[in-house]
């Protein structure tokens, strides 16, 4: 039996049914029933109920007790217990349910308590193994062995459970519930707090590369990455006014400083759930947009999905069920301020579950975005952040908030991408807080959230990015600066981070400065410290003027890579082993990564120092600080000062030449 094979196995004694089957080319899907059918509709994060991509040499085997399952390089069998392991075509276990033993837990465990039905799945461990993904975590690791991830949404950690393993496979986790994994030397735990399903999916391909390819065909891919998003982006906390916006455009200009982007952050309402200006301090948007647009710089407006309950749309969408609802309470999801009261603000949230909501939301954005050209969205605590986070309190359209709950950043994502596909690209970025398996298809970018202006963030913020990247986000980006903190924008301390995190931020996909960094309270809270390039004093400006001058000369470069990650799923952010698999010390490296194909990064990531060691893969390499040439595989030394470029070029590349042009030219007319 050959095509799209499948194995079906009935076990009504151990709760309900195992469905294994071919999902298109080398990949392998299991999904089991806490009790009566299989859900066949997709209900993850996958973009099909239907296997994607042919697999032709797909065929089940019997021998004895033992059922197989052969597709391309993956091989599933299962026997009479129902116990499942994975091999690749060589023969290797890749990966294998725990078996029973006496009076243990089965390998898939549904456990009805409570009013719901935790799952747990277990699988053997392989200390050698490493593992990456998960999305976007801050606990500052590449290799995620032996930690242990809550499955989560909630600020600065993003919950997309795909993992990649040294060993060969991906694995895709597709359930929505909370929950947590565990990746412990002894042996790895899937939980999921309220599922009547399992549902996983193993991939096996030759590289870490085609496994991610592999992975994103599945999911999605980001659309075409606009043109002017390669550039520099502004941004602070609140800019209160459309003349104070305007303000800070013109004399960033004039300073003869590249803008592709600002921001039109949260607080230009009157009301959360209004999605539209406050006409008293944004009088003429057409005129703004039209002034933006002939400056060459483009607005991305804050759209949150609270409501307010004092805001025009808060009665027809309360009447028409399109708000979460708190069981048993008032549905009231958060305590914050805002624009048009004074005193706490109390906010509700849409329900994007329900296709109702996601057309109420698009609807009210057109009224009072695009109809005046705005295309780009800041789409803010989109997690979302209900305060506390307690999943299992909430009731969306599609079930329980602790069933459902981790896919709230995806629903947002199709609702405020307009029907923006691969195939439908727009000329549209919307910069989201969360994510979940596949939102980059709705041209959803990610940044890393509220984290602290520390640099012991900054460091986090690499492995974030590149474990991002490899579970799927194309485009990321993290605050420059860090968001909030104790140091004033006088402190040394600050000044020295904002340079650094400038540097790294260079490589990003997305170069956007941001920030807050004043106490706390109403007022801190409803603007923040100034925010421009030049409010951290001369030293800052005369380094983010270098940084700016080098981002513009890479816009080619980065075109490029952003185009590979639209067609293949590579990330623009890469973690070394994508590129060098076959060298071992290239898994371990988790403070420098390849921006594209030629391009090395080696942020500093500490205080008070110039210096790091940077291990340099196969090929030859220029020093882009110095001009000095290496060839790989080595380790160098190499001194950054806060105004240098922390980064080697393959040397021979276009990139190469496209950066010493641009220098040159700068050179010549400072002369």
């Amino acid at each position: 039996m050959s095509g799209h094979a499948e194995v079906v196995i009935d076990r009504p004694d151990r709760g309900g049914t195992i469905r294994i089957e071919a999902w298109g080319p080398n990949a392998i899907r299991v999904r089991a029933s806490y009790r009566g059918p299989i859900d066949r509709r997709e209900t993850g994060g996958l973009i099909s109920d239907q296997p994607i991509g042919p697999a032709a040499d797909a065929a089940v085997s019997v021998d004895g007790d033992i059922t197989s399952l052969a597709n391309g390089l993956l091989t599933a069998t299962v026997d009479r217990k129902g116990e499942i392991v994975f091999r690749s075509a060589d023969g290797r276990t890749l990966l294998r349910e725990t078996p029973q033993f006496l009076a243990s837990p089965p390998p898939r465990y549904f456990r009805r308590r409570a009013g719901a039905t935790t799952l747990h799945v277990r699988f053997d461990a392989d200390p050698e193994e490493r593992l990456y993904g998960l999305g976007q975590q801050q606990h500052g690791l590449l290799d995620q062995k032996g930690a242990v991830v809550d499955l989560l949404q909630h600020n600065s950690n993003v919950s997309i459970p795909f993992l990649l393993s040294s060993l060969g496979y991906g694995l895709i986790w597709n359930n929505p519930s909370p929950g947590r994994v565990e990746l412990a030397s002894n042996r790895t735990l899937w939980t999921a707090d309220n599922t009547e399903q399992l549902d996983y999916i193993v991939i096996a391909e030759p590289t870490p590369q085609s496994i991610v390819a592999r992975f994103t065909e599945l999911v999605g891919r980001a659309p075409r990455f606009p043109e002017w998003a390669s550039g520099f982006w502004q941004s602070r906390l609140r800019y209160a006014s459309q003349e104070e916006l305007l303000t800070v455009v013109r004399d960033h200009l004039s300073r003869g400083l590249p803008l592709a982007a600002i921001v039109i952050d949260y607080l230009h309402w009157i009301y959360f759930g209004d999605w539209a200006f406050d006409p008293a301090h944004w009088p003429d948007p057409d005129a703004m947009v039209a002034e933006l647009r002939e400056l060459g710089v483009e607005p991305v407006v804050s759209v949150w999905p609270a409501v307010n309950e004092n805001s025009e749309n808060y009665s027809a969408m309360n009447a028409g069920g399109l708000l979460l609802r708190q069981a048993g309470g008032l549905g009231v999801a958060a305590r914050f301020v805002d624009a048009g009261q004074q005193g706490p603000a109390f906010l509700h949230f849409y329900d994007p579950s329900n296709p109702a909501a996601r057309d109420f939301l698009w609807n009210a954005v057109d009224r009072g975005y695009r109809t005046h050209g705005i295309e780009s969205f800041w789409v803010d605590a989109s997690e979302p952040e209900i305060v506390p986070q307690e999943p299992s309190e909430w009731e969306y359209a599609a079930g329980p908030g602790d069933r459902v709950g981790n896919r709230y950043p995806w629903w947002n994502a199709q609702a405020l991408g307009g029907g923006m596909t691969p195939e439908n690209p727009r000329d549209a970025v919307n910069l989201s807080r969360s994510a979940w398996l596949g939102s980059q298809r709705f041209g959803a970018a990610l940044w890393s959230g509220d984290v602290p202006s520390t640099f012991e963030s900054l460091r986090a913020q690499v492995p974030a990015g590149l474990n991002a990247g490899l579970s799927g986000v194309a485009w990321w980006s993290s605050d420059i600066g860090g968001f909030h903190g104790p140091n004033t924008n006088e402190s040394p301390y600050l000044r020295e981070l904002i340079m650094r995190w400038f540097q790294f931020a260079l490589f990003t996909p997305i170069m956007r400065l941001h920030g807050h960094r004043i106490p706390d309270g109403d007022v801190a809270l409803k603007y923040g410290a100034p925010n421009e390039v030049w409010s951290f004093g001369d030293e800052v400006l005369a380094a983010a003027t270098k940084f700016l001058a080098l981002r513009e000369a890479m816009r080619p470069y980065i075109a490029r890579v952003m185009r590979e990650a639209s067609e293949t799923g590579m990330p623009a952010m890469r973690a070394l082993f994508l590129h060098f698999p076959e060298d071992p010390e290239a898994w371990a490296v988790d403070d420098a990564y390849l921006f594209g194909p030629d391009i090395l990064v080696a942020p500093i990531l500490d205080e008070g120092t110039d210096t790091r060691s940077v291990r340099l893969p196969g090929g030859e390499w220029e020093s882009l600080q110095t001009g000095e040439t290496f060839v790989g595989p080595r380790d160098v030394e190499t001194v950054i000062p806060t105004d240098g470029i922390p980064a080697f070029v393959r040397a021979g590349s276009a990139v190469a030449s496209e950066i010493r042009e641009a220098r040159e030219t700068r050179d010549a007319r400072a002369s």
